[in-house]
């Protein structure tokens, strides 16, 4: 016997896309309508391949949604399988616990959500499948839960559905923490797990999966996103295979312009690297951020001019596509190593007189609260990220002002030149 089922996970549907500025209107639009565009994606993917089930193993909301039609969409989409004869078999999320929808809206008949006192057992005889899975009943889940996991059905193709960070990733909050020793010990054939949002073939004896995030949401979840299809045949595993269904895409790229010595060499340098992402985005709208290093005599010359720098390169990047957002510009680059002497600006090196300024009195007190009076002037969905950020977004922030004042320090007495020229 041969079927098909479809693994998916944090689908974080209407989740705010962090990062997008209403300088682009049109893409941002495009953006906002992403997550609800990849799930009708993927139950399109589930209909058309004849898959047997589906299997979302956590996160479908983002917390505690008040709206309903965020809700009234899952179930309405959840609704076209069940039309279509698919079963699907959810579990919830850590964000899901916090979401009053997730509680109480009624699913289709054919949807099975597990429960969260302990591991349930849903059996499938046509297929000889046994799916085992259990729901968290609030947001921080500290305990092992695969030992609540009740021991394989002999004879039979078994599923874990799990929500967990297992034994920790960069990035997420530990939450039902488990080992590989863990879920090896119930020697089921298949873990469908939940809450990484970085694609991941974990093992393949038995198989131990993350699909990732459906819809990547920030500069962090870049690249291509989507759910996994898996095969099986005789009750074994005959092929694992990602399945992109993202309907926006974020990219972050490094482009070496050492060798330009203008804003426009630097622009040209660029550009087909903008093309290039462009292109592997497919028709899909795409946010870029766009890391520019390399030893330059023009660094000085672009720190001081950061606003004409970004428009220069969104320019570029409208040549390229009109669906190519330059997300943030990061100045990466150095000057030339040997530079003239300073002269003509009535004091010592500005490199040398900016160095000591972070240990003057009361230096620290003013940048901290420099520091949060920028983070308050932020939309309230981009305060999250900064506040994720800790102190790397604070040395960041210096680091950018520093080059920004040194940058313009140069520019004034003549060393550097104008970005443009």
């Amino acid at each position: 016997m041969r079927f098909r089922f479809i693994h998916a996970a944090d689908l974080h549907l209407d989740s705010p896309m962090h990062g997008l500025t209403a300088r682009q209107p049109h893409l941002a639009s495009l953006f906002a309508d992403a997550a609800r565009n990849a799930f009708v994606a993927l139950v399109s993917e589930a209909i058309e391949r004849d898959a047997a089930f589906l299997i979302i193993a956590g996160d479908v909301y983002d917390g505690d949604w008040r709206d309903y039609h965020t809700g009234l969409f899952f179930a309405g989409q959840l609704a076209r399988l069940t039309r279509a004869g698919i079963p699907a078999y959810l579990i919830r999320g850590n964000h899901d616990a916090d979401s009053i929808i997730s509680r109480s809206l009624t699913l289709p008949a054919d949807v099975h959500l597990f429960g969260t006192r302990k591991a349930e057992t849903v059996e499938l005889p046509a297929l000889k499948v046994a799916l085992h899975g259990r729901s968290f009943a609030e947001r921080a889940v500290s305990e092992n839960m695969v030992r609540s996991y009740p021991q394989a059905v002999p004879g039979w193709f078994n599923i874990g559905v799990l929500h967990t960070s297992l034994d920790g990733r960069a990035g997420h909050a530990s939450y039902a923490p488990c080992t590989l020793a863990d879920l090896r010990a119930k020697q089921y054939d298949y873990w469908a797990l939940g809450h990484i949002h970085a694609a991941e073939i974990v093992c393949e004896d038995p198989y131990v999966v993350f699909p990732g995030n459906l819809q990547g949401r920030h500069i962090r979840e870049t690249g291509a996103k989507g759910a996994m299809l898996v095969e099986v045949e005789d009750g074994a595993i005959v092929g694992v295979e990602p399945l992109t269904l993202d309907r926006a895409r974020w990219a972050h790229i490094r482009v070496d312009v050492g060798a330009a010595a203008s804003l426009d060499e630097v622009v040209r340098r660029v550009e087909p690297a903008l093309r290039r992402e462009a292109l592997a985005a497919g028709e899909r709208p795409l946010a870029l951020r766009l890391t520019l290093d390399g030893e330059t005599p023009v660094h000085h010359g672009l720190a001081a001019s950061g606003p004409h720098v970004q428009a220069e390169l969104q320019a570029a990047a409208d040549r390229v596509s009109d669906r190519l957002y330059v997300e943030r510009v990061v100045l990466a680059t150095t000057p030339p190593r040997t530079e003239p002497a300073d002269a003509g600006i009535g004091f010592a090196d500005p490199e040398a007189l900016l160095s000591g300024v972070e240990g003057e009195p009361g230096f620290a007190a003013a940048f901290a609260a420099a520091f949060e009076d920028i983070a308050a002037r932020l939309p309230d969905e981009l305060r999250p990220l900064l506040a994720e950020g800790g102190e790397e977004a604070r040395s960041g922030l210096l680091d950018e002002a520093r080059s920004i004042a040194l940058g313009r320090l140069r520019q004034g007495r003549g060393s550097g030149g104008e970005p443009g020229a």
